[in-house]
């Protein structure tokens, strides 16, 4: 089992992948449906806070008219990013209880953390420190969904569609989106301004988060989580329920084999070490320590492209760019919801594995790029948008058809963030790693992702104000997004080698390169070990089938001398 790149995958046309035709069953996508979902965690939340705000229910709760406009700021910053702080704590010990207990306890813990915060915070009565307590105490299990979600799905599909698969887990980022902006939209037209008006949106973190903990007990826990913690037999029951081929089946054979060899090889590097030995795995192996850069720097680039904060700010940024009225603005924020929820569907069924991880990066990127420029470029123009002083284009202006296009630009961004970062951020992170470092590199790349994403929540609000006031201005923000942006297009194309199609025990081969190399040769480069293997085995074999037949003939021959004598 050389694990190299598979033909391109038609989702529609799984029996043409070679594989059996039983691995593509109801089991495998209900498991990969029920850990997906841990993905609307993220979504619902980005897409309900700034509608909360929106809530003057909410508002006079906090004295929000009390403060100044900087102070006010300063509050929305924090309370939409508590959660993102919260979630730093959450990825950062996510690989110890993944580790510890397993994927499916893990799973449920966070599911109780995360309805307890947002208990707190619809618990709050107007006192803002409940509400940032509350939110912080979601963040803790909001933070490790993006750590046990990918990692499970990884680890138990096959190859040739772990792109598809993981890829389902954003889909229902943008589904808790969709559902979230479309909840506040519906609130604020039928509720009166009562604690309804933001209560009923923020019940849907409960609702999912009681879903999820339910389906928890209809699953099995990961194969190879199985085979790390020694329970080789019943990693072999789970593999073949999940491939729903028995047990003795060469596939699951074959799958089950390479994973324990895998692990052994893991094991006998590290001569069984601790937690010491994880951390001197991930950053003193050459090859690891290059994958660790990689999800550093994906991390980096990706929140400081501006698309995330995009979404969590998107009814105010609408505003910016002349949409006038709450209503009409949630409006338009709900349409760029579904905008971004079609484009990681199209990513999940014809491109992640159709095309390949980088190209799909890489035309995110530049569709991201495009509308970035587009918007820095008219808010350049018309610098008296955002500046505070409300002003108001003109109805018959050329100023507000180049804001209808600023805005169908910011439907573009989201286009390519659900195309490229925000689906292979997940994607690289949950299998460029071995099993014994999986969980610990997967836990510090997210831990990176939400310390990056509360940092530019809590400054995006604070960059858009006006110079004057302690801001870089919304024309400076977008431009620096604009930055960001193309500069991570270049070191997506030097840095990231492709890994479409290869198994989770095969990824070594992509970084055999020195550094420098990887990103653009890795693939070239593992395609020669993977012939290679194939190769020496097909000799193997043969010298094997000839030594036996050899064997055959002496003793036949041998037969006959005697029958001579």
């Amino acid at each position: 089992m050389a694990g190299g790149v598979k033909k391109p995958v038609n989702i529609f046309k799984l029996k043409n992948l070679g594989e059996p035709k039983e691995v593509f069953n109801w089991r495998l996508w209900f498991a990969v449906f029920s850990f997906g979902l841990l993905g609307a965690a993220r979504g619902v939340d980005e897409g309900l806070i700034n509608g909360a705000f929106k809530s003057k229910n909410f508002q006079d709760s906090i004295n929000y008219d009390s403060y100044s406009k900087v102070e006010q700021a300063n509050i929305k910053a924090n309370v939409s990013s508590m959660v993102q702080i919260g979630s730093v704590g959450g990825a950062l010990f996510a690989f110890l209880i993944c580790d510890r207990i397993g994927r499916i306890w893990a799973t449920r813990q966070l599911c109780v953390l995360w309805i307890l915060g947002i208990a707190i915070f619809m618990g709050s009565n107007g006192n803002l420190g409940a509400v940032y307590a509350g939110r912080f105490v979601a963040g803790l299990g909001v933070g490790q969904t993006p750590v046990v979600g990918p990692v499970y799905i990884a680890e138990i599909a096959p190859a040739s569609i772990r792109g598809v698969c993981t890829c389902i887990f954003t889909g229902f980022v943008y589904l808790g989106i969709v559902l979230a902006y479309f909840t506040n939209y519906g609130c604020q037209l039928h509720l009166d301004e009562t604690p309804a008006r933001w209560q009923v949106p923020t019940s849907l973190h409960i609702i999912f988060a009681g879903l999820i903990f339910l389906l928890t007990f209809v699953q099995y826990e990961s194969p190879r989580y199985l085979v790390k913690t020694g329970k080789n037999d019943r990693a072999l029951d789970v593999m073949s329920r999940l491939r729903h081929l028995p047990p003795d089946h060469a596939y699951v054979q074959r799958e089950i084999n390479a994973i324990t060899a895998s692990h052994h090889e893991e094991m006998e590097a590290t001569k069984g070490a601790g937690w010491l030995g994880v951390l001197k795995e991930a950053f003193t192996v050459r090859s690891n320590l290059y994958r660790v850069g990689l999800t550093v720097g994906a991390q980096i680039l990706s929140q400081w492209s501006g698309a995330g904060s995009i979404t969590i700010y998107a009814p105010d940024l609408f505003e910016l760019l002349g949409i006038t009225g709450t209503e009409e603005s949630l409006l338009v924020t709900a349409v760029f919801g579904i905008v971004k929820l079609v484009a990681a569907i199209l990513c999940a069924l014809f491109l992640v594995d159709f095309i390949g991880r980088k190209r799909s990066l890489l035309l995110g990127i530049t569709c991201q790029a495009i509308a970035m420029l587009y918007v820095a470029g008219f808010l350049s123009a018309v610098p008296q948008l955002g500046n505070g002083d409300g002003y108001v284009l003109a109805p018959s202006s050329g100023k507000l058809r180049a804001s209808r296009g600023a805005i169908v630009m910011i439907y573009l961004s989201g286009f390519g963030w659900a195309l490229g970062w925000n689906s292979m951020q997940y994607l690289l992170t949950a299998e460029l790693f071995p099993l014994r470092i999986r969980a610990f590199c997967t836990s510090l790349a997210m831990c990176l992702h939400f310390a990056n994403q509360y940092g530019n929540a809590r400054a995006v609000p604070v960059m858009l104000l006006p110079v004057r006031d302690g801001g870089i201005s919304s024309q400076g923000t977008f431009w620096f997004f604009a930055a960001v942006t193309i500069l991570g297009g270049v070191w997506v194309w030097f840095a990231v080698p492709e890994t479409a199609g290869r198994s989770l025990e095969s990824m070594d081969r992509l970084f055999s390169l020195p550094w420098w190399k990887i990103g653009r040769y890795g693939n070239r480069e593992a395609a020669v070990l993977d012939e290679a293997e194939r190769v020496g085995g097909e000799k193997e074999s043969e010298m094997m089938s000839g030594s036996g037949s050899h064997v055959e003939e002496k003793g036949m021959g041998g037969y006959g001398a005697d029958r001579r004598v």
